[in-house]
């Protein structure tokens, strides 16, 4: 299947989450008991430690950072959507999407996006009363009708017993790790303590140009060298 997919009418996304309130003590009392609903089947710590994972859930996260890479020709370029104001980020992005990427030759690709990254973006989409664009809003379609490819799905061969992380995957195919400054349990700090959501950005990023390599050793073709790497 992959041989058949024209690479230019992918685009290559990586989203990064943070709790909206930072600490557990820190939730209203509402909020509160609906986490620890939520989360008692989970239970191996308590409550309080458990919320530290709190950023892979859309009802207690948000969206701080979306970022985005295509290829055209050789050139693969490479655009961050972060900020704040998680509304006008997510509108920024369904305009993306809409504009340049709503036919059936199009696909999203990323690394468990359909576990995490889609349904996350979906979400919170429609808690922030945007839209769907067309390449998210899947309800009714067919397996085969949903134009979203996932790099570790891609790798299970159909075989659903485990989790492979970009990074070890990165590690196998030798491909330049991401994970060389933070990891994703890093995000919530760095957003909140530091601030600083441009370091946020560049982490982000280089996962989208990793599932991009990735994706290119799946096909046997050549990976990206950097110069032809483009920030927008």
């Amino acid at each position: 299947m992959l041989e058949n997919i024209k690479i230019s009418n992918i685009l290559f996304l990586d989203v990064e989450t943070a709790p909206v309130v930072y600490q557990y003590k820190n939730l209203d009392e509402n909020s509160r008991k609906l986490w620890d609903t939520k989360i008692r089947f989970q239970q191996t710590e308590s409550f309080e430690e458990q919320y530290k994972k709190a950023g892979v859930y859309a009802e207690f996260a948000k969206v701080i950072c979306i970022s985005v890479g295509f290829f055209n020709e050789k050139i693969f370029r490479i655009k961050s959507f972060f900020g704040d104001n998680e509304k006008k980020l997510l509108q920024d992005f369904a305009f993306l999407l809409n504009k340049h990427y709503n036919s059936k030759e199009h696909l999203l690709c990323a690394h468990n996006g359909k576990e995490f990254d889609f349904p996350f973006l979906c979400r919170r989409m429609l808690i922030n009363g945007v839209k769907l664009p067309k390449m998210l809003d899947i309800a009714g379609k067919k397996p085969w009708e949903i134009n979203h490819l996932d790099t570790m799905e891609l790798w299970k061969f159909g075989d659903y017993k485990s989790y492979t992380s970009l990074n070890l995957l990165a590690n196998v195919f030798n491909i330049p790790t991401p994970k060389d400054d933070i990891d994703g349990s890093d995000v919530a700090r760095v957003y909140w303590e530091d601030k600083d959501l441009e370091r946020i950005a560049v982490y982000c990023q280089k996962d989208v140009i990793t599932v991009a390599q990735l994706l290119l050793k799946f096909k046997g073709e050549q990976l990206i060298s950097g110069e032809n790497i483009v920030y927008i």
